[in-house]
């Protein structure tokens, strides 16, 4: 079954798009069979599920980050993952710039723009991205943007939530040329990649639709 979703998935996936299957709360038999399949690129969500993850499958596998990610977490998540997708505040944001220089590491993110209705959510303001591309970081490289759509039925809203942030990174990139590699917007999952294409996505976060309903 999850062979069979992956190959689906793909085949509608045009070039250049990466597909990130989100393994959260799936159990390492299901990852190792969407490895076997060919799958290499994986997103986790909480640091200590993440670690022991990372440490037990593959070496080969491409680990994003995608979850918020506790300050006091960082050495669990920062040596092993090739993408954070998740930088959500300036606290983080400085905590990921002082690790990096301490350990001589350039840590390769994306912003998270507060997109959804849902107060609960995290994620920068529009200004306050601004505000970060205007500093230096010299140990976090900026590769574009990642936010997730209100959570409804309602495909306008939707839509809405995702011209937002396409339009939001096309005034980024036209105000800061010189980010040569801001060029990731990770938007769409499971319920609503498809639309995601539609607004330039880059970088799809699906789990249900390929692993089913959680395990634990």
């Amino acid at each position: 079954m999850i062979e069979e979703n992956l190959k689906n998935i793909l085949s509608e996936l045009p070039s250049g798009v990466k597909l990130v299957a989100v393994s959260k709360f799936h159990p390492f038999e299901a990852i190792l069979m969407a490895y076997q399949a060919g799958q290499k690129v994986f997103g986790e969500n909480r640091p200590q599920e993440f670690y022991r993850k990372v440490l037990q499958l593959p070496q080969d596998i491409e680990w994003h980050f995608i979850g918020h990610l506790q300050t006091n977490k960082l050495k669990l998540v920062l040596p092993y993952a090739s993408l954070v997708e998740s930088i959500d505040s300036f606290e983080l944001l400085d905590a990921v710039q002082r690790w990096g220089v301490a350990h001589d590491k350039v840590i390769d993110a994306l912003l998270e723009l507060h997109l959804g209705a849902e107060a609960t959510k995290g994620g920068f303001t529009e200004t306050e991205i601004e505000q970060v591309l205007s500093n230096t970081y010299s140990h976090v490289r900026f590769h574009g943007l990642m936010g997730m759509a209100t959570n409804t039925d309602d495909e306008s809203v939707i839509r809405a939530d995702f011209k937002r942030i396409q339009d939001f990174k096309l005034h980024l990139n036209a105000e800061h040329p010189e980010l040569s590699d801001f060029t990731e917007l990770s938007i769409g999952m499971s319920h609503d990649w498809k639309i995601a294409l539609e607004y330039g996505a880059t970088i799809v976060r699906i789990g249900t639709a390929i692993f089913g309903p959680r395990q634990y």
